[in-house]
Order: structure tokens, then C-alpha cells, then sequence
């Protein structure tokens, strides 16, 4: 997984789905600080968190880490 490019992604994905950080966080019940952890690129969700992003975002967990 490229840390650099993953935080991107993320932001982008929440973005086109017009959900705030705040919006996100609480459909992963994690914080609004975990979110902008991940968006900045200072953390990356864990294996749980992945699979509810893929579900949120609606993308397969291999195009989340892939980055495609």
C-alpha cells in the first residue's frame, strides 16, 4: 500500500461521495481525527477499516490499496 497516494484517494472518494469527515467517521465509528490522520497521510486504516471503506465507497479492497 503507497502511504502517499492512499490518503488521497480516501479524501477524494469521501469527497465525490459529499460526506464530511465528520459524516465519514461516523459510518466507520471512528473519529474526525482518524479521518484527517488517514487524508494527511499520517496513518492508514487497518484491515476493519478497509473493508468498510470499500463498502462505503463501493470499490473492492484491492482498488483501495492498488490505488488504481
Amino acid at each position: 500500500m503507497d502511504q502517499n497516494k492512499i490518503g488521497k484517494f480516501i479524501a477524494q472518494c469521501r469527497k465525490e461521495k459529499q460526506f464530511t469527515q465528520e459524516q465519514l467517521a461516523e459510518k466507520l465509528n471512528v473519529s474526525r481525527q482518524v479521518i484527517t490522520k488517514w487524508e494527511s497521510d499520517n496513518g492508514l486504516p487497518d484491515i476493519e477499516n478497509l473493508k468498510q471503506l470499500s463498502k462505503t465507497f463501493n470499490v473492492s479492497i484491492d482498488y483501495l490499496l492498488n490505488d488504481n
